[in-house]
């Protein structure tokens, strides 16, 4: 099988939030810590390089941020060797907004950046996910967490 077109991935979420809140959610590392990562050093912002640690597998990752619209656009580069994740943050009717992400630039074979790819879309299906929950219920729902149980796997 020949790969066509680069891999990337590709999750998306309405959350019944307004976008100044679901956008903030993903910038303050006090927030989001209650859905994706358990450690943060510093908020997002443009030019900043700051530190995300998932302490229950014992990893982190820098997170460069190399573009930074207020409510509408996040782009960082991150992880090792580093791919790059675009947020948007789309106002919708009803004070609600739609999230995307892409993550792109995966490294290594073709199926290794296909593997790539599928896992990054897991992942950031579940942030998504989590992120609705905190932000329209307040439940905390543990899904990175639990996603592993036995750890990340390494192959």
């Amino acid at each position: 099988m020949e790969i066509r077109e680069t891999p990337v991935a590709e999750a998306g979420m309405l959350i019944r939030r307004r976008v100044a809140d679901v956008f903030e959610a993903i910038v303050d590392p006090a927030i989001t810590t209650k859905f994706w990562f358990t450690h943060g050093n510093d908020r997002l912002d443009s030019g900043k390089e700051v530190r995300w640690e998932w302490r229950m597998y014992g990893v982190s990752t820098p997170v460069t941020v190399s573009e930074f619209v207020k409510n509408e656009k996040i782009v960082m580069q991150w992880s090792d060797p580093p791919t790059t994740v675009v947020w948007t943050f789309t106002e919708m009717p009803g004070g609600t907004t739609f999230v995307e992400v892409r993550n792109f630039g995966f490294a290594g074979s073709a199926d290794e950046q296909v593997k790539q790819a599928i896992g990054s879309t897991d992942g950031f299906a579940l942030v998504l996910a989590g992120a609705k929950a905190w932000l329209e219920q307040g439940l905390t729902l543990g899904l990175i967490g639990d996603r592993h149980p036995k750890g990340v796997p390494t192959g």
